[in-house]
């Protein structure tokens, strides 16, 4: 009989607090982060009987631009729905989300020649805080009416290193959109695994274990890496995992159970009666299309293809969308000053990548103190050709050995005694023709 082969089936969640002004359906600041307890409340965000929703317009464009740089369909008839469940975090007695019409479907992610699919983007508000000082549960409505957006991913991962590689690129795309710092310690970038293991014969797992509110790219490889052991050995047995919603333990580096995993009907939901649908006119959506900045991967295609970067240089620089900016002013400018001093460089591109990368010089200058830096470091150098034959001689004397393992056909000694008198040079001299000169000495001996 032949062993069962078991494959780990992965989808996301993915929640984003919008750094949006105020809240997604009253006009209480959403900045909460920080703030004493329950000072950012209103009759709407606190579900008073009578409080009616009004729509935060910022927030719908801003789901609607992450919704095209996901490569999504754009449903041009959306709605809110009630989402309801009994919690504490939950004033109303229900979420106001989103359930069969969401603003995004249908996307996808390139990730290393495989298309991760993009299930939905959907629109919904942020719930209270729930604090446990191990007696008590105290609760701080600061966060709850704050706009979250909720990227739904289809289960197309495999491994736990294809999920942290996903939920690192979306943060520098979200982060390049600026419409939320994604920061997780924060809490304003939450992720939600939903982890089972599929044997060769089934088609999809008849069960799947979603794992809560991790808040850390390390924590949540973690919980899938300890979910498909332990689902793992559970199918061993013959048995089938719960279908339930876990927690996870940063300290154990285990996750453990919190209750069963409620399907769509649990929540019973229906089309928020107190805000119309929404429509969008093409006109309005090419007009939000307009607001998309030029995201890492073109970036990276532009820096490889046009300024001549290596392709991991250039993925390095553009992690951080102020420091492709950053190198970005620094091109331009150093070739209108390299212009008119009419210094050349091969590869100005790579070379001033280097120097960023390596932090040959700080990128906390100035633009222009960071390019009178680079010039003085790699404009050519006027080699003294007498100074060098004498650091030659002196370095050939000091060295018996390289110079015999250079003699001997040894590359490495040649660099090493490269080395040596670009020391005693202080590197006042170019490389290649120090090369040259030792090679023309010892090739008269």
């Amino acid at each position: 009989m032949m062993e069962k082969t078991y494959l780990p089936i992965i989808g996301l969640e993915i929640h984003v607090e919008l750094k949006t002004k105020s809240k997604m359906f009253c006009q209480d600041s959403a900045d909460y982060f920080g703030k004493p307890p329950n000072t950012l409340t209103c009759p709407v965000c606190l579900g008073m009987p009578g409080a009616l929703p009004t729509p935060n317009k910022k927030a719908i464009e801003w789901t609607i631009l992450i919704g095209q740089a996901l490569k999504c369909q754009i449903n041009r008839l959306s709605k809110f729905d009630r989402k309801h469940y009994f919690y504490p975090d939950l004033p109303k007695g229900y979420q106001i989300s989103q359930y069969d019409q969401p603003i995004a479907i249908k996307g996808y992610f390139n990730l290393n020649g495989k298309k991760i699919r993009i299930k939905r983007v959907h629109l919904e508000e942020d719930t209270a805080k729930l604090i446990h000082d191990g007696k008590n549960t105290l609760i701080d409505f600061n966060r709850a009416g704050v706009p979250l957006v909720e990227i739904v991913t289809e289960p197309d991962f495999n491994s736990s290193d294809d999920v942290k590689k996903f939920l690192e690129e979306l943060q520098v795309i979200i982060r390049y959109l600026d419409v939320s710092d994604a920061d997780m310690e924060k809490g304003s970038m939450r992720l939600e695994p939903n982890i089972s293991i599929k044997t060769k014969a089934e088609e999809l797992p008849k069960y799947k274990v979603e794992v809560k509110n991790i808040n850390s790219f390390r924590f949540v490889k973690q919980a899938i890496d300890f979910e498909i052991k332990r689902q793992t050995e559970i199918l061993k047995e013959n048995k089938i995992p719960n279908q339930e919603t876990r927690g996870f333990d940063e300290k154990k580096g285990k996750t453990y159970p919190q209750r069963k995993k409620e399907e769509a009907h649990d929540y019973r939901y229906f089309p928020e009666p107190d805000i119309p649908p929404l429509v969008f006119f093409d006109e309005y959506l090419k007009k939000i299309e307009k607001m998309m900045p030029e995201l890492p991967e073109d970036k990276i295609k532009k820096y490889v293809e046009e300024l001549g970067l290596k392709y991991q240089d250039a993925y390095i620089i553009t992690r951080n969308k102020n420091l492709s900016a950053y190198f970005e002013e620094v091109y331009a400018k150093y070739f209108e000053k390299t212009k008119k001093l009419e210094e050349k460089v091969k590869n100005v591109g790579q070379s001033l990548a280097n120097l960023i990368i390596n932090r040959k010089v700080e990128t906390n200058l100035p633009v222009e103190d960071f390019i009178s830096k680079a010039i003085e470091i790699l404009s050519p150098k006027k080699t003294d050709i007498k100074a060098v034959d004498r650091a030659v001689e002196k370095v050939i004397l000091a060295n018996s050995k390289a110079v015999a393992d250079y003699k001997s056909g040894k590359i490495n000694a040649l660099m090493f005694l490269i080395g040596q008198v670009m020391r005693e040079m202080k590197g006042k001299a170019e490389a290649k023709i120090v090369g040259e000169r030792i090679s023309l000495v010892l090739g008269r001996r």
